[in-house]
């Protein structure tokens, strides 16, 4: 079977990031490490990049569902496993400070973690962060999910989600597939009318994020709440 490719200096990749850290490597050198193995005719490096094109990019792999990354020539189960469980400890790792600490004094962490969610995502999709009165993560879920444009969201389904998580505030976030991150005057308009759904249950709408491909915008940071 073959192995993970040398590099100039001899070197395979999981040496290499004994020797230099992590970051050191490329990105294909640093899932050969997690592949291990590669095909016949491909080592893992070589695996590693081919994944990344395929899927265009290291965010979409990373987010890919199980049935996309066993349709991968090479990807069996263990190796589709390793790539899923990556992908839920990154999530984690995200989530665990919000679940610890107050939401709104953290306000980079919950677009990274919003970011993770919806940024690679090819159709529009609603996510709630539910927060407790110490405004620390609840949960999140998904409240909506639609087409390439559009998803149907209903301030009193939202106020009912809330009220179902004991939640005391939320953050609001979806994503536009189309890549960019400036709000509609749609999701303005929304953003009005659940946050006095939310008042009409004593629950407070804290911000709306638009997640974008590379950027996130708060429409509480613009004034637009």
């Amino acid at each position: 079977m073959p192995q993970d490719s040398l590099s100039p200096c001899g070197e395979r990749p999981r040496e290499r990031l004994l020797r230099h850290g992590a970051q050191a490597l490329t990105s294909a050198e640093l899932l050969a490490v997690l592949l291990r193995t590669g095909t016949r005719g491909r080592n893992a490096v070589d695996m590693g990049r081919e994944l990344i094109a395929h899927f265009g990019g290291l965010r979409r792999l990373l987010s890919a569902d199980s049935s996309a990354l066993l349709a991968f020539s090479g990807l069996g189960a263990a190796k589709t496993c390793e790539l899923l469980a990556v992908q839920e400890l990154s999530r984690r790792a995200l989530e665990e400070p919000l679940r610890k600490g107050r939401a709104l004094s953290q306000p980079d962490r919950v677009k990274q973690f919003c970011a993770m969610r919806l940024a690679h995502l090819r159709v529009e999709h609603c996510i709630a962060l539910f927060l407790d009165t110490q405004l620390q993560l609840i949960d999140c879920a998904e409240i909506a999910r639609g087409t390439l444009s559009h998803a149907s969201i209903y301030p009193r389904e939202v106020a009912r989600a809330a009220l179902a998580h004991h939640a005391a505030a939320l953050i609001l976030a979806h994503n536009h597939p189309s890549g960019l991150s400036e709000p509609s005057p749609a999701d303005i308009t929304l953003t009005r009318q659940l946050k006095q759904a939310l008042a009409l249950v004593d629950v407070r709408l804290l911000d709306h994020l638009i997640v974008g491909a590379t950027e996130v915008t708060s429409l509480a940071e613009r004034g637009q709440l």
